[in-house]
């Protein structure tokens, strides 16, 4: 048996439980890994509050969590490249599957985990790859090149600080939107910093007065956010299922991450040549989870929140 962070009703923080469930068994194509950490993230928040409506019916007990970085327990026997023993970082694709990370032991297919990176602290790590993911795969999608200008919003945010650093690795010019008290984040990035306001466009275009080539909206908002974007530019959102409606010719779209092994590794890769940072989270226990839960939601977590076994 296990301990995991389960919900079986739906509504605030109480409703997060510990209870002890049967050890994953192994499918073909699949690791089992003994969890060191694993990240909360606002999906977890929308799941136990039940606004995914038919995406996550009421009734059986469900494992919240998409982040992982453990050490492998078990591999099936037809999967090569992971051992026991081996630290291991992934993304369980939890819309689809609901394999939740938040449990002392998850079985996951082997393509979407990577090797850990060396001589990396377990929480810091486990705010990795959604986050990371999320502002490699909106990069991806915006297909600027090297010397367009991209805007990020919520550059201080989980996703906002890598997407910094990933653009700016791509030869992008950057312009970090976050709070006053995040220059100096924004800043070291190599980006250029702006002040958050209400009023986007005007902020961004006083530093870039044609407007950006793209805009990666990691604070997710939305429509109004369009308008620092040049005629025919482009627009990423992370806020699933629907991009705000295109307008002057600028292509909109929104990203939900997948967890994909190959693009994790990369990132892992970029992390241990110091391309990449890691930052510390605010760490719970899994009795705690509640407790995360109103962390995260408070908002202002620039290092994220984690729970451990």
């Amino acid at each position: 048996m296990m301990r995991a962070v389960t919900i079986t009703s739906f509504g605030g923080p109480e409703a997060l439980t510990v209870a002890d469930l049967p050890l994953p068994e192994l499918a073909d194509g699949e690791v089992r890994v003994r969890v060191l950490a694993a990240a909360v993230h606002p999906l977890d928040i929308v799941a136990r509050s039940g606004f995914l409506g038919p995406m996550l019916p009421a009734g059986p007990r469900y494992v919240l969590g998409a982040d992982v970085v453990g050490v492998v327990d078990a591999v099936a026997a037809d999967v090569t490249g992971f051992s026991v023993g081996q630290r291991v970082v992934g993304m369980s694709n939890w819309p689809d599957t609901k394999r939740g990370t938040q449990t002392e032991y998850v079985a996951l297919p082997a393509d979407v985990l990577a090797p850990a990176p060396a001589e990396t602290d377990a929480a810091a790590t486990a705010t990795l790859p959604l986050n990371a993911l999320t502002a490699l795969q909106g990069l991806d999608l915006l297909a600027l090149t090297a010397g367009q200008t991209l805007a990020v919003t919520g550059a201080a945010g989980g996703v906002g600080g890598f997407a910094l650093e990933l653009a700016r690795l791509r030869g992008l010019k950057v312009i970090g939107l976050a709070g006053r008290d995040d220059e100096p984040f924004v800043a070291a990035r190599g980006a250029t910093f702006v002040e958050r306001s209400e009023d986007v466009a005007a902020a961004v275009r006083a530093a870039a007065p044609d407007g950006v080539d793209g805009l990666l909206d990691a604070a997710a908002i939305g429509a109004p956010a369009l308008g620092a974007v040049r005629d025919g530019g482009a627009y990423t959102g992370v806020t699933p299922p629907f991009p705000p409606p295109g307008e002057r010719d600028i292509r909109t779209a929104v990203v939900l991450a997948r967890g994909i092994g190959r693009q994790l590794a990369e990132l892992v890769a970029l992390v241990e040549k110091g391309e990449l940072t890691l930052r510390t989270p605010e760490t719970f226990s899994f009795e705690n989870a509640g407790e995360a839960h109103v962390t995260l939601a408070k908002g202002g977590t620039r290092g994220g929140v984690v729970l451990t076994p």
